[in-house]
This record gives structure tokens, C-alpha cells and sequence, in this order.
């Protein structure tokens, strides 16, 4: 590989900071990985699965303090603060880099530093990016080996005085009190100590694509979105491309591989996965926007995930894959709430422990893991890789509501669209730390992403938006509606092409919609649900505006938006307050 002097002066002084005692350039190749994965298993790090059952699979455990993204942990180091915005914590960009660097003085003394060049997006495209992660850690290593595309093609991309994103990488002593992930986006670096679990430590991941990737899409004229992008072909071989922003765990990966159900499956419809957690978004020549996957493979929660749910996921993690904080059952192969088997005795929980059904407790952490590559995914689009990208006609914004937020709900235009991504509040998952199940405001699903100040994130959507001569329509989802016995209403997984299939009849101009204070929402059999279980009753309360329910969210969204002080930008505003006045007309 030809490295460029820029690189070598920079991981010189990183190793003269870290003291490693070995040092590996990482080339991206197969006889490398063999070589990083049989060394793995030697130190344990990865447990070999069954070779028979799952072959090229093996099972890593993360520290039980260290198996969520912690946001807590999670700064962004601006020289102003304001720019950070109340969304985001900060230090000062010289007090942090201080205390990285205290943390990080010998840390790796007896360890292996392994630098990894890695590309986001394809070499060519025109939002490409490189970066440099310098890790102690070997399951890191094989992961971004995943995860992006590593080694000798991000130098060639990256080029001898070419730009690139410094990231380090230390697993410390995993003393959550010293944990910090940091980002220093006017200096284009990240630092991450403490921490060893994906979404802290695969530096491409959240770091990368959405902090760091969201201020330089602000600057050069893009957006970088926590968004899944798919292909909905119609029986006349018409392929709408969606973008759809969900927070973490809230069905994401299933709706990037989503297999239709049999009776829309056999009148023709396809489903084609582009990315499953990252678009990259920008204005194209042609007035359109088009999206790109910066990623090369899946980091995808696993409990729920089955035969039933995501057929496709199961294909693709049934070989070469790393599982990440799952169980282990006697046979050598993985296990997890949801899965398409029954509990077995004998099964070994997430930490390591024996554990029997029964027990009361999860056998898999809820956050548990797989990695694996996109390419072992077969319902991947023949334009995955395409460095254009693919057109965006419809973006989804999708919450998990129990109430209020109907399966589907169109907006006017860009500017209500902005403000329906703004007021996006979902329950949370087991994605971060924290308590489960409590309702939270995530504007575009990027509260813990946005690496600035949330208004002037929202002004950036709004300039994009103006620039655009044909926008996106843009949707808003809820496939989580309860009844009053806590169940879903609507069945999910498959089924949620039904939805998707009016979203590009919309897209077309066709497709029947009436006209609400929120919105456009199908209208009387305008959502084919032939051969789907639910009632017509169930699905008018799906469909149904409670105007008292929307006048007090309005209400609680003005004071969220106020919390962000005069960066929120006046159309958000008008929006909103148009909103409230079709309310006010809108019956009891």
C-alpha cells in the first residue's frame, strides 16, 4: 500500500502518544482477515461458532458496562459552543484534547495498534470520504473490514495529500467514568477511549457518517442522515427509491430488507435494499435528490429477528458474520429472543453464564449485535454500489407511537415535511443507555447524530429543500399503534408494503388521499390490504386525526422549538402555527 506522508507523520506521533508495542497496517485483503480473525480466537476475543451450521461465524462479548451507544459519553467539541447547540454535549476542544491525550499516554503499552484506512462511499462518488482509525482493538479491526471499505482502497482514494478524518481509537481500562467519544469537527477528528462496543468504537459508524458527516454536508451543501434507502418495484417494473429515517431499533434493517407478503409478492411487487442506517443526501444536477450508502455492511440489532420478521437478515448473517452480546447454545450456534427456535437448556447467556429457559432474565442482551457484509444480503439492489447514488422520490420519518401518530400521513410540501421530521418524538429502545419505553423528542431520528445545533440543522433541510426543483414527497409512519389490550394494530414486517406501495402510487400522482389538519392520509380503500389481518374498523383507527391529541402535541412541539432559541428557523414556525389554525377548525 502507498501511504501518504500526511498519514505516516500523523500515526507516528499517535504512536509515540500511545506507546503500542506492535503496530499493523491494515490492507483490507482476505489473507489479512484470516490472519486478524485466527488471531482473535487465539486471545479470545471472538468464540468460533459451529463450522457446520454457521460457517465463518463467530461471537464476540463486549464488557456488561459496555453494550449500548452512551450518549452521556458522546460530545462534540466546537470552539463556540452555541454551534454545538443544546442538542449535543461539549468541551472545549483544548480541554478535551487534553484529557485525551492524559488518558491516552502509554495506553496501548503491551497491545497492538492496528491502522485502518477505511472509505465511506464508493471510490468515485462525489460525497466520498476517508478516514484513518487507529484502534487496540482486533474485533475493531475485522469490523471496519466489514463495515466500510478498508485499506488499499481508501489510500488510492484518499491519494498523497488528500483529506482525511484522524481517528483514534483506545480501549483503555473500559472505566465507563473515564469514557469519552469526542468529536472535533472543525479539525476533523475523532477520539474515542473507554469503550470497545460498536457504535462507540467502529468510527465510521454514527462518528463519522452523521456527526462528523452532518457539519461537512451543512458546509458543502448535503445532508447525512440516519436513513435506510430501498426500492419498491411495482408489478409494471417501476421502482420507486425511499429514504426513511427511524430512531435505533425501531424496525430500520426490517424495512431495508422487507420481503413482500404472498399476495403482493405474486402480483409482482420487489423489494431492493440500498442501506439499512446511512444516506447520504445531495442536490443532483437534474433537481432531484439523490441518496448513497456510505456503509458496505449491517451492524443490525438482532433479537425479533427471524424467518417471520426478516428473512433476508437471516440469510445474510447465516455465514461470515460476528454476533455481537448473543447466546450461545450447546451446539455452537447463536441464539436470541425472537429467534425462529424454541430455548434449549445448556444455552450460555450474553455474558457468558449458564443460563435455562425460564429464567426471567434475557438470554441475549436486547442490544445484541451481528455485523456482516451487504453484499451476503439478497434482496441488495444492483445500484447499491452505483457512485451516484439512486433518486429519492419519498422520505419517511417513522416513530414508535403507541397513540397519536397515524400509520401514514403525507405532507403538503418541503417545508411541512421539514417541520413533520422536527416534531419526530418516538419511545426509546435499548439502542442507548437509559430507561426503555419513554417517549422522546428525535427530529429526524438524529438527536443523538446531529453534529450541530439543531436549528441551524433545520435551516440546512429547508436550504436543501429550496434548491431542489423536485423534492421528495415526504411521509410520516407509525407502524407501532396500540389498542387498548397493548397490542399492535397493524401487522408490520411485510405487511408494511401495503403502505409503501400508496406512498409511490403518490409518487406518481395516483394513489386516493383526503385531506387532514396534519396532513393527507389514504383515503376509504386507497391501502391495499387484501389478504392482511385487520379489520376495516382497526384500520379507520389507524387512519384517524384526534384533533385534542394533535393540539396538545403542538403545543409540547412550540415548547421543544423554543428550547433551541432563535437558530429555529421562522418557516418551522409558520408551519407549526398553520397547523394549530386547521386544528382549531378541526371538530372536537
Amino acid at each position: 500500500m502507498e501511504v501518504g506522508e500526511k498519514v505516516r507523520a500523523w500515526v507516528a506521533r499517535m504512536v509515540e502518544l500511545c506507546g503500542p508495542d506492535e503496530v499493523v497496517w491494515c490492507d483490507g485483503s482476505a489473507d489479512e482477515r484470516d490472519r486478524l480473525t485466527r488471531r482473535a480466537v487465539r486471545t479470545g476475543v471472538l468464540l468460533p461458532l459451529s463450522e457446520e451450521l454457521y460457517p465463518g461465524c463467530h461471537l464476540h462479548r463486549s464488557h456488561p458496562s459496555d453494550v449500548a451507544r452512551t450518549e452521556k459519553s458522546t460530545f462534540v467539541c466546537t470552539s463556540d459552543r452555541e454551534d454545538a447547540g443544546p442538542n449535543n454535549n461539549w468541551i472545549a476542544p483544548d480541554e478535551a484534547r487534553a484529557t485525551l491525550e492524559g488518558i491516552c499516554t502509554g495506553v496501548m503499552r503491551g497491545r497492538t495498534m492496528y491502522v485502518v484506512p477505511f472509505l465511506m462511499g464508493e471510490p468515485g462518488s462525489p460525497l466520498a470520504k476517508v478516514g484513518v482509525e487507529l484502534t487496540d482493538s482486533v474485533y475493531v479491526a475485522l469490523s471496519m473490514g466489514t463495515m466500510t471499505r478498508m485499506g488499499a482502497v481508501a489510500l488510492a482514494e484518499l491519494g498523497p495529500d488528500g483529506v482525511f478524518t484522524r481517528c483514534v481509537h483506545a480501549t483503555a481500562a473500559l472505566d465507563p467514568e473515564l469514557r469519552y467519544i469526542c468529536h472535533f469537527p472543525e479539525t476533523n477528528e475523532i477520539w474515542s477511549v473507554n469503550s470497545g462496543y460498536g457504535g462507540n468504537a467502529l468510527l465510521g459508524k454514527k462518528c463519522l457518517a452523521l456527526r462528523l458527516g452532518s457539519w461537512m454536508g451543512r458546509r458543502e451543501g448535503w445532508l447525512a442522515e440516519h436513513m435506510l434507502i430501498v426500492g419498491i418495484e411495482d408489478p409494471e417494473g417501476r421502482t420507486t427509491w425511499i429514504a426513511g429515517a427511524f430512531p435505533s431499533a425501531c424496525g430500520k434493517t426490517n424495512l431495508a430488507m422487507l420481503v413482500p407478503p404472498p399476495e403482493l409478492r405474486q402480483a409482482g411487487w420487489k423489494v431492493w435494499t440500498v442501506g439499512d442506517d446511512f444516506a447520504w443526501l445531495r442536490p443532483g444536477p437534474d433537481g432531484r435528490l439523490w441518496a448513497s450508502n456510505p456503509e458496505a455492511g449491517f451492524f443490525g440489532v438482532v433479537p425479533g429477528t427471524s424467518c417471520r420478521t426478516n428473512p433476508n437478515a437471516i440469510a445474510t448473517i447465516s455465514h461470515d458474520t460476528i454476533f455481537t452480546n448473543v447466546a450461545l447454545r450447546p451446539d455452537g450456534t447463536p441464539w436470541w429472543e425472537g429467534h425462529d427456535d424454541p430455548p434449549v437448556e445448556g444455552t450460555v447467556d450474553w455474558r457468558g453464564a449458564p443460563w435455562a429457559p425460564g429464567s426471567g432474565t434475557p438470554a441475549a442482551h436486547p442490544n445484541s449485535r451481528f455485523t456482516a457484509a451487504a453484499s451476503q444480503c439478497p434482496s441488495m439492489s444492483a445500484r447499491w454500489q452505483d457512485p451516484r447514488g439512486v433518486p429519492i422520490d419519498a422520505i419517511l420519518f417513522g416513530a414508535r407511537r403507541a397513540d397519536t401518530v397515524p400509520l401514514v400521513c403525507e405532507a403538503r410540501d418541503w417545508r411541512h415535511g421539514t417541520l413533520m421530521g422536527a416534531m419526530l418524538t418516538s419511545e426509546t429502545t435499548a439502542a442507548a443507555t437509559g430507561a426503555l419505553g419513554v417517549v422522546r423528542h428525535d427530529p429526524m431520528a438524529m438527536l443523538p447524530f446531529a453534529g450541530y445545533h439543531l436549528g441551524d440543522y433545520w435551516s440546512h433541510w429547508l436550504d436543501v429543500g429550496a434548491r431542489l426543483t423536485q423534492p421528495p414527497r415526504v411521509y410520516a409512519v407509525n407502524w407501532f399503534r396500540t389498542g387498548a389490550d397493548g397490542r399492535f394494530l397493524w401487522p408490520g414486517f411485510g405487511d408494511n408494503l401495503r403502505v409503501l406501495a400508496w406512498i409511490a402510487d403518490r409518487c406518481r400522482g395516483e394513489g386516493d388521499a383526503v385531506h387532514t389538519p396534519i396532513g393527507r392520509l389514504p383515503a376509504k380503500d386507497a391501502l391495499n390490504v387484501a389478504g392482511a389481518s385487520i379489520s376495516a374498523d382497526t384500520l379507520g383507527h389507524l387512519l384517524t386525526v384526534d384533533a385534542d391529541s394533535w393540539r396538545a402535541a403542538l403545543n409540547e412541539q412550540a415548547d421543544y422549538l423554543r428550547g433551541y432559541g432563535p437558530r429555529v428557523p421562522e418557516a418551522l414556525w409558520e408551519e407549526l402555527n398553520a397547523m394549530r389554525r386547521a386544528l382549531s377548525r378541526s371538530p372536537e
